[in-house]
């Protein structure tokens, strides 16, 4: 217990840390000519790594047999939503100063920020969610289907920044692979486990599922 309680504080530390690394730039003053720009795309950038992260969690840890690694997930994605929130926040206000008006009318001619809050607004009820007394009283099967928000999250975060990026779409590419990569294992494991309870078993044999 205390290796993980340790383990959870160096995690914590590496997802806060891109935070302390903004603060720090923008109290030494080193936020480039476009401090709002350079803000919107940090925060925005670590949002998406971390969403991308929080999918990998559940292959990394049954393909490398270490469970241990879902007790990371609840607070990465955490984090990702808080990366997400300052990502929307520096657009409300450094960038609009709150005037809806103009947020109004910029939402047609930029269809990027409809996918952007459309991730968030699907990361909402999974931060309200996150805790132990959320899986109690939805029960643990309603639990999982309410999470599985986070695949149409992940979609709608690269096609956010695949719209947003006017020329080099490297990273966006990047990120739609990885999503794509991630949610293909788990339609694959879905699948196994599928045939496996299809399949007849041997009486006074139990045949396990491959991929649970």
């Amino acid at each position: 217990m205390p290796k993980i309680r340790w383990s959870k504080v160096a995690v914590f530390l590496l997802c806060l840390g891109p935070f302390l690394w903004l603060g720090w730039r923008f109290w030494n003053q080193d936020l480039s000519a476009n401090p709002t720009e350079f803000i919107q795309h940090f925060t925005g950038d670590w949002a998406i790594r971390l969403i991308v992260v929080t999918l990998a969690v559940t292959p990394l840890r049954k393909l490398l047999h270490l469970p241990a690694l879902i007790r990371f997930r609840r607070m990465i994605g955490l984090f990702a939503f808080f990366y997400a929130s300052l990502h929307f926040l520096t657009y409300l206000w450094l960038d609009k100063l709150f005037d809806f008006q103009e947020i109004l009318k910029d939402i047609p001619k930029r269809p990027f920020i409809t996918a952007g809050f459309t991730a968030l607004v699907l990361m909402i009820p999974l931060a309200l969610t996150s805790t132990a007394g959320w899986i109690r009283r939805l029960g643990g099967r309603r639990w999982q289907l309410l999470h599985r928000l986070i695949y149409g999250t992940a979609v709608a975060a690269v096609v956010h920044y695949y719209w947003l990026v006017k020329s080099d779409i490297r990273l966006p590419l990047l990120y739609g692979t990885l999503v794509a990569l991630l949610l293909a294992y788990r339609v694959g494991a879905w699948l196994i486990a599928r045939r496996a309870r299809a399949t007849p078993r041997p009486s006074g044999k139990r045949i396990e599922p491959a991929i649970s």
